[in-house]
């Protein structure tokens, strides 16, 4: 099933595919969509392939400052040297530890040869005020629960637990103003990606879970939050926006994002006729942006909320006369599918036609610095060459006992099926490869027996 994330890797094949085809510069594309929050999937894919871009009007996804606020909990649980992410939280939510406290104990730590954390746990021995030394010393109990639950939880579910324990979520869902609503989806988009990540195999050739801690997830996304913005008006970029943004720009190729039901229109939208009419309205500001090339697209499910949702198509797009839409559908698994790249299940819906399939070639992604320097490196894997008669089997059920083939890591016995049922996981004991966890939505296995 195509996802957000797939839905962007398919907006970046196709800008980097106009590229090198129809000789387009970066500054040619845009990408827009209903709210702020649905920025992060396109980002993801545009940075992953070395596309550059900017967000017209705001900042990127990582730069937000919700977002930040909440990232750097989770480096403080796994890296209490973190200075820079442990001023960040240090005071927020608000707990009565001021500049002046933090000033004082960074002095405190220069003068001992101490770092902050080390002040901070040892506070009584520093002479805060009570008010302040209890605030302080509640707050590193409550790094402490949380690095104490860094073995036995993925990384999701410690981040709910720190969205939960600190009053993050819940401060931001009691802000109902217009920017409050933002910050909050900002958070939950957050928090959706990382139920992605512990939901996506390490390595979607061969299906491997591989580690879905805290660690290894801040390791994959230090690339996309260590990059401050550039305001650079002028320079070769992909324009991504909001529909409301977009209002009197022109592009020559537009994509528009996220057309399903409940997201556009926005299922805040359609109470009444009115608010429906303005959504109406907006849908064709943003389909009138484009000069030559117009692409709609939805994915046919999308994180909320920690769960993997079904969408319906927006309605939008049957408002469209058939005789001006050519559509593409793909089915099978969208990372298998090197002939066209288009995501699993998914509809680019295309105002003109003529768009052929031609050969993708991506930009080589940067290279990833390693900054969690406690993470294992992955053993080396025993290559299994392939049976002759190799041939994938149907998994949908797949049981404890059975032996199996995997293309990759040979031949091996089920021990355990998990996880959800739209998400299967097997626990396989391999003769060469030991155990194992693996996705049954990404393997390819055949049963022996």
């Amino acid at each position: 099933t195509m996802t957000d994330n797939d839905e962007g890797k398919m907006v970046a094949d196709t800008v980097q595919e106009l590229k090198l085809r129809n000789h387009y510069f970066n500054k040619d594309f845009a990408i827009l969509y209903r709210t702020n929050a649905q920025s992060r999937s396109f980002e993801e894919a545009l940075r992953r392939m070395g596309i550059a871009y900017r967000i017209y009007g705001g900042m990127s996804f990582y730069q937000r400052k919700e977002v930040k606020d909440f990232i750097a909990y989770l480096r403080v649980i796994v890296n209490t040297q973190d200075e820079e992410a442990l001023k960040r939280i240090i005071n927020y939510p608000a707990r009565g530890i001021g500049k002046t406290t933090v000033d004082k104990a960074v002095l405190f730590a220069n003068e001992n040869n101490l770092t902050l954390w080390q002040v901070f746990s040892n506070a009584a021995m520093y002479g805060f005020r009570s008010g302040t030394l209890e605030s302080i010393d509640n707050f590193v109990t409550t790094i402490k629960m949380f690095q104490s639950e860094l073995a036995k939880k993925n990384a999701y579910d410690l981040a709910i637990i720190v969205g939960k324990s600190t009053g993050i979520v819940k401060e931001l869902f009691n802000d109902k103003t217009t920017e409050g609503l933002a910050r909050y989806e900002n958070v939950q988009e957050l928090l959706n990606s990382i139920k992605e990540f512990t939901e996506t195999p390490m390595n979607e050739e061969d299906g491997e879970v591989g580690e879905k801690d805290l660690g290894t997830y801040l390791q994959q996304i230090v690339l996309l939050t260590d990059t401050e913005d550039k305001n650079n008006e002028d320079a070769d970029v992909v324009v991504l926006m909001t529909i409301h943004a977009a209002k009197g720009l022109e592009f020559p190729v537009v994509f528009v994002g996220g057309l399903e039901e409940t997201l556009f229109p926005n299922a805040m939208s359609i109470n009444t006729r009115e608010e429906l009419e303005e959504e109406r309205r907006l849908f064709y500001v943003a389909i009138t942006r484009a000069k030559t090339r117009l692409y709609l697209s939805f994915a046919n499910a999308r994180y909320r909320f920690g769960q993997l949702q079904q969408n319906e198509p927006s309605r939008f797009l049957e408002e469209i006369p058939a005789d001006h839409i050519d559509k593409r559908y793909a089915g099978g698994n969208a990372r298998n599918n090197a002939t066209t790249g288009w995501g699993a299940g998914s509809a680019f819906e295309r105002m003109h036609r003529g768009f052929g399939g031609g050969s993708q070639q991506q930009a080589a992604p940067p290279q990833k610095r390693s900054v969690i320097s406690n993470i294992p490196t992955r053993p080396q894997v025993k290559e299994h060459v392939p049976s002759e008669n190799f041939t994938p089997s149907n998994l949908d059920n797949l049981q404890a006992g059975q032996k199996v083939e995997h293309q990759k890591f040979g031949f091996g016995e089920v021990k355990k099926m998990e996880g959800a049922a739209h998400n299967p996981i097997a626990t396989i004991h391999f003769e060469m490869n030991g155990e194992k966890k693996i996705m049954l939505n990404y393997a390819k296995l055949r049963i022996v027996e």
